[in-house]
């Protein structure tokens, strides 16, 4: 009789756990899809991220630029007066 008691404490909980996992492997392929397609976003979004950035640098180079021809065409109209 102890050994049937032990049996189900041991044996009930195994399949406790046994049911619960079943339907998470079961997901693993799609999960698996799942993460592929993020992580070629996330590539997509650094790839985007970093394209940002050099537009941002060139945008404040055109900036920089168009401050020094607005000086100098500041100047040339002085001097003409």
């Amino acid at each position: 009789m102890l050994i049937w008691i032990v049996l189900a404490v041991v044996l009930l909980p195994l399949v406790v756990l046994a049911l619960a996992v079943r339907p998470v492997l079961a997901r693993l392929p799609r999960l698996r899809r799942a993460v592929a397609v993020l992580q070629r976003r996330a590539t997509e979004a650094q790839a985007l991220r970093e394209s940002a950035e050099a537009l941002q640098r060139r945008a404040e180079e055109v900036q920089r630029r168009l401050d020094t021809a607005s000086g100098r065409l500041a100047v040339i109209k002085a001097k003409r007066g």
